[in-house]
Parts: C-alpha cells; structure tokens; sequence
C-alpha cells in the first residue's frame, strides 16, 4: 500500500500533466453539449406552430440566455414587425469593425404536429435509443440551438472573431417569411452588406453501410413559384352534357402537364456535385453521373436519372399540380374547375418564361394561368474556395472518410432572400441526419443524439476557423 500509493500519484499526475488540455478540450466539449441540450429542450417546448404562435417566446427566450452568457444589450435585439413575430438578432463583436460580417443562420417556427397523429407529445423532447423526438428537432430548432450554444460558449471563452459573426433566428419561415427574414433585410442594414451566411437549414449528411459519409453542402436552390389554372364556362343541366366541360378541359390540361419535362440545366454547383458523387459510385452509376457532369441534355444517362426525383430535381425546373377543385352540385355541370400547379424554378430561369411554357404545354385557350404570389430569384452561390476548403476539411475530420459534396436543393429556404441581394448563402446543416430517414415536416420528426452533438462541435470549429485570420481586402 505505501509502495502502491505514490505510483498511483505519479501516475495520475503524469496523465494530468501529459494530457491537460484535452482533458480541458473534452471537458468544454461536454458542457457545451449538456447546454446545447437544455437549449434544444427549452424551444421544443415552446409550440412556435400557427396554431401555437409562440414564436416570440421562444426568440425571447434565447435572447435572455445569450445576455446571461455576457452579450449586452445593444448586441442584442428582439425586432419584428409584431408583437407575434420578434426575431432574434444577436452579435458576436469583432476586432474590425469595418470588415463584412458572417451571418449564422437558423429559424424557429414549425409547421403543425397534432398529437393525436404523434407516438408521443410532438412539443416535449424525447429522448429514447439514440434520438431526440419533437417538432422541429431537424426543422429547424435543432439549428437553433446549437447556434445559441455556440454563441454563448465563444462569448463565455472570451473568443473575439476577425470580424462581427451576427446571429439571425427567424420566426415565419415556413409560411410568409415576410415577418421574419424579409423584414430583417428591410430594417437590418448589416445583413445585407454581410460577406456570406452560413445557414443550418439546408445540406445534411448521407450516411449508407459500406460507403464513406457523404456531407451535403448547399450552395443554390430553387425558386418556389405557384401558379393557379382555371377553367370557367356557362355550366347547365349534367341531363345534356356538352363537349366543353370545364372540369374534362383542365383535366386533359393536366395530363399534357404530367408527360412534360422542363429542359435540362446546370450551373457550377450541380456539375459539380454531379462530379463528386460519380467519383463515389461504381458501374452505370458512375458513369451516368459522370455524363451529368460533363453538362450532356439529352440521352439515355439523362432518361435513366431524370426517373430518380431528387436528381430530376436537380436537373430541371418541375412543375406538379398539387390541388384540384371543381364543379358546385352533383346534377350539374361544372362552372369552374381550378388547380394548384408548384413549381420549382431552376436558378437563373423566370417565372414569367415558366408561366409561358405552362401555357404552351396547356394548349388550350379555356385554360387561364396566373401566379399565385411573388417569387423570389436565388441565384447560385459561389463555391469559394475558402468556405468550401473548411467545410471538407472539418466534415473529414469529424465523419471519418467524409466526402463534401456542394448541391443544390429543390426546396427553399430563408437562404434564397439573402441571396437575392447579393450575400452568398452556405447550407451548412444543423443537426445532421440520414436523408433516407428525413422526418422533417413529419410524424415523430427526430435527430440522431451523436449527430446533434458532432454537428454542434463542426459548427463550434467552423466558425472559429472561418473567423479567426484577418479578412483580406
């Protein structure tokens, strides 16, 4: 025992001594992770769906744990429109206050989740074999909350970036956004002057038995445009059908519709993407996908991956009818037939030229178009060497093998209006997940528990790497 006892110290000591600041390193990466947590579990509890409308408690809620964290109140904002839409602007100071500012970027409202649909209540965390449960954890609070983790342990560490890092948590991104981030860029002059945003709502993580990771990084995507199609005419007595029957007329309408494809497009962000993933598949695939790259429109590797939806996605504009009305008593003719067309407008392609070729495909003059609503172009972002050189150097890191693949998505998100005017975006994903188990919008929507926790570690080191060196002029 006394010959056992200081060897044991000395042991102990020469661990501590040798190991001290991973010890430390591992110590923060704990606490951050047990914080991130309580943060995540504080915003699904509060209901931010229309029907609960607590979004500006839940950005208020944050904006109270980041001035705990040593924010003042000038870095601080709650700004809106409406008491029901307060959005959270938060700024990290840099050393140069004339340089571009990064823009961090997340949103917390949601859409619906009845729980009667639900295994469990959608608007308490969950935690079970592995995963958190509840509304939002991939869409988007997931995001949410490890920015605001991350904001406050750099704050905490005392960490002055090159330049301002400002935080924008959004509160009506699934529906208008004209209450959140619109808003913001009309009143918020630094977010359109920012250098690029790094979004957490858009990329993801492909993870297949066999194969190395693949990590998504968004750079473009589509432009959401809806047009409504109608039909009207005189009707009458269903005893004496007519051959201009409103509801046949939009009907074949339709059908000429569903046999339509948009032309194939590219621009750098699909090439490449295209690229890097026939570099990862073997055979036909492979090939097939090098045949994309190479920028061909038409032909047999075109026919083969248009049938895959997400890859048709990636190639061309879609247009899909979503809702279809029409007729108003059983022993009538119909009066007027309507139906919803959702479209997907390819980057650099307008929806005036989209309206014009549902028109041409429609060939039927009974049939009226017009959009429903404003669109929004989003061009694509450049993939800069410095953001995307990051990127795959830390995805490799923390998912071994890891292979950055730049996309473009065939959703949108608050990304599309920064681009708009000018400021590149990056989706760089939040809480990582299996796209083939992607329950966002979902029933028992959920995120992995490693996942959220290694991608609150890559967001923690990204930014610090992307805003430790003096921005170049």
């Amino acid at each position: 025992m006394l010959i056992a006892r200081p060897r044991c110290v000395l042991l102990v000591l020469t661990l501590c001594l040798a190991s001290g600041r991973p010890v430390q390193a591992q110590s923060a990466r704990d606490s951050s992770r047990v914080l991130a947590r309580a943060v995540l579990e504080e915003l699904i509890g509060i209901n931010t769906a229309p029907s609960g409308g607590q979004m500006s408690r839940a950005t208020s809620a944050m904006a109270t744990r980041l001035r705990g964290a040593g924010y003042g109140a000038a870095d601080v904002q709650l700004a809106g429109p409406d008491s029901a839409h307060q959005n959270l602007v938060a700024t990290l100071r840099g050393r140069d206050p004339a340089a571009k500012p990064i823009v961090l970027m997340a949103h917390v409202d949601v859409v619906e989740a009845l729980a009667a649909d639900w295994s469990m209540d959608p608007f308490v965390l969950h935690e079970t074999d592995g995963f958190f449960y509840g509304r939002g954890t991939t869409d988007n609070k997931g995001g949410a909350a490890l920015l605001v983790a991350n904001m406050m342990r750099w704050k905490r560490e005392g960490y002055v970036p090159a330049r301002d890092v400002i935080l924008i948590l959004t509160t009506d991104e699934e529906t208008s956004a004209e209450q959140g981030i619109l808003w913001l860029l009309a009143h918020v002059p630094a977010l359109k002057h920012a250098e690029y945003a790094l979004n957490t709502d858009a990329g993801g993580l492909l993870e297949q038995g066999g194969k190395p990771p693949r990590f998504f990084l968004q750079s473009s995507e589509k432009m959401y445009q809806t047009f409504q199609l109608e039909v009207t005419n005189r009707g009458g007595h269903s005893s004496l059908p007519r051959a201009d029957n409103a509801i046949y007329a939009l009907a074949q309408g339709l059908a000429r519709l569903e046999q339509f494809s948009f032309p194939v497009r590219y621009n750098e962000v699909t090439r490449e993407s295209f690229a890097r993933t026939a570099a990862m598949e073997r055979g036909q695939l492979a090939a097939d996908y090098a045949a994309l790259a190479s920028g061909v429109t038409s032909g047999p590797a075109v026919e083969r991956m248009s049938k895959e939806p997400s890859i048709n996605g990636n190639l061309r504009t879609t247009c899909v009818a979503t809702m279809l009305s029409g007729g108003h008593a059983e022993n009538a003719l119909p009066q007027r037939a309507t139906a919803t067309v959702n479209c997907r407008i390819f980057p650099g392609v307008s929806a005036d030229s989209v309206q014009a070729t549902l028109t041409r495909v429609m060939a039927d003059t009974a049939i009226h178009i017009r959009p429903s609503g404003a669109n929004t172009p989003s061009p694509a972002s450049p993939l800069r060497p410095d953001v995307v050189g990051v990127v795959e150097s830390l995805a490799s890191q923390i998912w071994p093998g890891a292979v950055t693949i730049p996309v473009m998505e065939n959703g949108a998100t608050d990304g599309l209006f920064l681009r708009n005017v000018g400021v590149p975006v990056y989706g760089v994903s939040g809480p990582l997940f299996d796209i083939s188990d992607d329950r966002a919008h979902g029933r028992d929507e959920r995120l992995g528990v490693r996942h959220f926790g290694e991608a609150l570690d890559f967001w923690y080191r990204m930014v610090k790497e992307l805003t430790s060196a003096s921005p170049r002029i």
